[in-house]
C-alpha cells in the first residue's frame, strides 16, 4: 500500500483539479487549517483567558486530528513513540533514561524509514508518516537529555547553553504528548527546546526580568504581547512565492535531467555548470515553503517571539529553519550551512557533539546520516559535504585575507566564491535528490569526479586550522545535512551572530526562563 493513500481521500477531487498527489494535497490543507487554528488559538485560548491545561489538551487533540487526516493509522506512530519514550524516562529514571529514551526514539524511526522506503514507495517525494516522526525523535532525545541535565548532573558540569536548557522537573504525561504532538509543529516542526514550548503554552514569553546581583531574576512587569501579524503576513507571502515556484519552474527543471544521456553528449561543460545550479536551486523552494509556512503556524498562534531588535521591532525567529537570502547569496560553504535547516543543526550539536567522548564529528555524520533515513544517496551527500567544507575551510583560512582590504578586489573575492559556493553545493546534493546509487555515480563519473579529486588536493596543499586541542577546526568539519548553525541564540553571554553582515551586530540575549530579556 502506498503511502499517499494512508490519509483522508475527503480532498481527492482537488487533488485531481490540482493534479498532485492526494497526500501533498491533505499536508497543505491541514497547514493551512494548523494557520487558522493558530490564529483562534492565541484570540480565544489566550493563556490570560484560558488554563495551562486547556491549552495543552486542545493543541494535543488538534495535532493528533491533523496527523489521523494526513497519514490515517500510521499516524498512531507519534503517539506509540512518545508513550513508550515517556515510559522509559520514567521507570529508567534521570541518570540513564537519556541513553535509552536517544536509542529507542531514534531505532523506532529507523525501522519505520526502512518499511516506509524499501517495502512501500522507495523513491517517493510524497509527505509521509516518517517526516513528523523525526521531528519528535528530535524532540524526544532533546528532552531526554534536558532532564538528565537538569535532575542528575551538577550544575558546574553543564555548559552554560546545558544549564539554559536543563528541565528541573519531569513533564506530566500531558506535557510530553503536548510538547511532541501539538498542532503548530506536529507536520513540519521545526523543533524547539521544551522550555520554549512551556514558557509559550503558560503566558511567560513576554514577561521582562531584571537580573539581581545574586543571579537570580526578578520579574519586574509584563508586557503586551507584541503582535506577530507583520511577520506570519511576510512569512505567507514568501510561502506563496516559494509555492508558485515550484509549481511552475521547478518541474521544468529536473534534476535528473543532469543525468540524461543526451544532455551530456550534447551540451556543453558551461550549461552543464549554469543547468546544474539553476536545478538545484529549483528543486529548493519546497524545502522554503513547508519550512516558512512551519514557522508561521506557530508564530500566528503567538509562539516564536525573540525579543527585539536595535530599532525596537519585535523579532520572531525563535525558531526559524532558514534564511533564505543567506542562502541564494552565501559566499562561502559555512555560510551556506549556517542558514539551512537552523534547528535540526542545533540539535545534532546539542545531543551529540557536544556530549561526544570520542570523534566528535564522526558521531555527528553518523547520526546526520541515520536521522535523515536509509537511502544511499543520503551518505553520498553526507560524505561529499564534509570533504566540501574541510576543503572550504582550508581555502577561505589561506587565502581569503589576501582579498579583503580592496573593496573593489574584495568585490570580484565575492563573486568569485558566490559562483564557486553555488557550484559545490549543488555538485554535493544532486545524490540527496538521486536518492540511489547508480545514478549518483553516473553524474559524478559524467564530472570525473571532479571537486571531489579538487578538495583532496587542496586538502593536501594547503594547512587546516587548529584548536588550541590540536584538532581540526570543529566548525569546518561538523558533518550536518541539513545543515548547521554554529552559535547557538540562548546565551546572555554569546553574542548572536551569523556569517551575513547584516547579522554581525552582537546582541545579549539573557537565559530567556522563565521570562525573556533583550
Amino acid at each position: 500500500m502506498a503511502t499517499s493513500t494512508t490519509g483522508s481521500t475527503l480532498l481527492q477531487p482537488l487533488s485531481n483539479a490540482v493534479r498532485l498527489p492526494i497526500d501533498q494535497v491533505n499536508f497543505v490543507v491541514c497547514q493551512l487549517f494548523a494557520l487558522l487554528a493558530a490564529i483562534w488559538f492565541r484570540t480565544y485560548l489566550h493563556s490570560s483567558k484560558t488554563s495551562s491545561f486547556i491549552r495543552h489538551v486542545v493543541a494535543t487533540l488538534l495535532g493528533l486530528y491533523l496527523a489521523l487526516f494526513c497519514f490515517g493509522w500510521y499516524a498512531l506512530h507519534f503517539v506509540v513513540q512518545s508513550g513508550i519514550s515517556y515510559y522509559i524516562m520514567i521507570i529508567i529514571g534521570v541518570e540513564n533514561m537519556h541513553k535509552y529514551c536517544f536509542v529507542f526514539a531514534l531505532g523506532y524511526l529507523t525501522m519505520c524509514q526502512i518499511t516506509r522506503v524499501y517495502i512501500f514507495d522507495y523513491g517517493q517525494y510524497s509527505a509521509d508518516f516518517s517526516g513528523p516522526m523525526m521531528i519528535i525523535t528530535q524532540k524526544i532525545t532533546s528532552l531526554a537529555y534536558e532532564i538528565h541535565d537538569g535532575m542528575f548532573r551538577k550544575e558546574e558540569e553543564l555548559t552554560p547553553s546545558q544549564r539554559c536548557l536543563a528541565v528541573r522537573r519531569m513533564p506530566s504525561l500531558l506535557e510530553y504528548l503536548s510538547y511532541n504532538c501539538n498542532f503548530m509543529g506536529i507536520l513540519a516542526g521545526p523543533l524547539c527546546s521544551y522550555k520554549d514550548y512551556i514558557t509559550f503554552i503558560e503566558g511567560r514569553s513576554y514577561q521582562l526580568t531584571q537580573s539581581e546581583a545574586n543571579g537570580k531574576e526578578d520579574v519586574k512587569y509584563e508586557q503586551t504581547d507584541p503582535s506577530p501579524n507583520i511577520a506570519v503576513t511576510q512569512k505567507l507571502l514568501i510561502c506563496g512565492l516559494s509555492l508558485l515556484f515550484h509549481m511552475t519552474v521547478t518541474k521544468t527543471l529536473p534534476v535528473e535531467y543532469n543525468i540524461d544521456d543526451n544532455f551530456r553528449a550534447t551540451v556543453s561543460l558551461p550549461m552543464r555548470i549554469i543547468y546544474l545550479y539553476v536545478s538545484l536551486m529549483a528543486a529548493r523552494p519546497k524545502y522554503y515553503f513547508a519550512w516558512t509556512l512551519a514557522d508561521a503556524i506557530n508564530n500566528a498562534a503567538g509562539f516564536g517571539f525573540r525579543g527585539y531588535d536595535k530599532n525596537g521591532a519585535s523579532r520572531w525567529d525563535l525558531i526559524s529553519n532558514l534564511r533564505i537570502q543567506h542562502i541564494e547569496f552565501s559566499t562561502s560553504f559555512k555560510m551556506f550551512l549556517d542558514n539551512w535547516n537552523i534547528q535540526t543543526a542545533l540539535w545534532l550539536k546539542r545531543v551529540c557533539y557536544e556530549r561526544a567522548s570520542f570523534s566528535p564529528t564522526i558521531q555527528t555524520f553518523i547520526l546526520s546520516a541515520i536521522w535523515h533515513g536509509v537511502y544511499p544517496g543520503y551518505y553520498l551527500t553526507f560524505l561529499t559535504g564534509v570533504l566540501m567544507t574541510l576543503a572550504a575551510r582550508a581555502m577561505r583560512n589561506n587565502i581569503r585575507h589576501y582579498f579583503v582590504d580592496s573593496p573593489p578586489v574584495k568585490l570580484c573575492y565575492d563573486v568569485i566564491t558566490w559562483i564557486a559556493t553555488q557550484v559545490a553545493i549543488s555538485y554535493t546534493v544532486v545524490p540527496f535528490v538521486l536518492l540511489s546509487v547508480k545514478p549518483s555515480f553516473m553524474f559524478y563519473s559524467s564530472w570525473y569526479f571532479c571537486l571531489h579529486i579538487a578538495c583532496i588536493l587542496v586538502l593536501l596543499i594547503l594547512p587546516l586550522k587548529r584548536t588550541q586541542k590540536g584538532s581540526i577546526d570543529q566548525e569546518s568539519i561538523k558533518p550536518s545535512w541539513p545543515k548547521k548553525l554554529e552559535e547557538e541564540n540562548v546565551l546572555g553571554q554569546n553574542s548572536y551572530s551569523t556569517t551575513n553582515n547584516s547579522f554581525t551586530q552582537k546582541q545579549e540575549i539573557t537565559c530567556r526562563y522563565p521570562a525573556l530579556k533583550q
